[in-house]
């Protein structure tokens, strides 16, 4: 059942493809796939907290000095690396981790690329508003044409298949 709702949400558009622009099938990612996408990079940035804190508390007794440095040290380097995946990463290629794992792209309405600041916008102001509604704003991709939320919605952003759509052959 949830293999048919997903081929029928998935929709073929044009876009730009490595500096030329020729006609390419793309395939809009499908609700589930970006919420996988997402689960992975939030586990990213979850396991250095965890590990962060597991570690200082691990120093704990006589060292909690240590430990807070430890655990200070682990909240710095997940903003890091969160803001490296979220909008470098992103902006730069199109793809967080968990997007390149699952095989999908972030792109703008037009098929180029979504740049840092648009990604940016995307990620630290639209997902916060996503939240916000709680959580209205990631299900209005289950049921938009173009499977876009409302981050997407802010940014002038899609998320694709990066290569040939699923089941397609070259």
């Amino acid at each position: 059942m949830t293999a048919r709702i997903e081929r029928t949400a998935l929709k073929r558009t044009e876009a730009r493809t490595r500096g030329s622009r020729k006609s390419v099938k793309r395939v809009y990612a499908p609700f589930s796939l970006r919420c996988g996408a997402l689960l992975i990079d939030y586990i990213i940035i979850a396991a250095i907290l965890a590990f962060s804190t597991l570690f200082a508390r691990m120093l704990g007794g006589g060292a909690r000095t240590a430990g807070n440095s430890v655990e200070t040290f682990g909240i710095l380097f997940a903003l890091f690396v969160a803001a490296l995946d979220l909008v470098v990463l992103a902006g730069v290629t199109g793809r967080t981790i968990g997007k390149w794992v699952t095989g999908l792209r972030i792109e703008r309405l037009d098929g180029g690329d979504l740049g840092v600041l648009r990604t940016f916008l995307r990620h630290f102001i639209g997902y916060p508003l996503s939240f916000a509604t709680l959580g209205l704003g990631f299900l209005i991709a289950a049921i938009s044409t173009r499977g876009r939320s409302l981050h997407d919605l802010i940014a002038g952003s899609v998320v694709v298949y990066d290569g040939p759509p699923p089941g397609e052959h070259t």
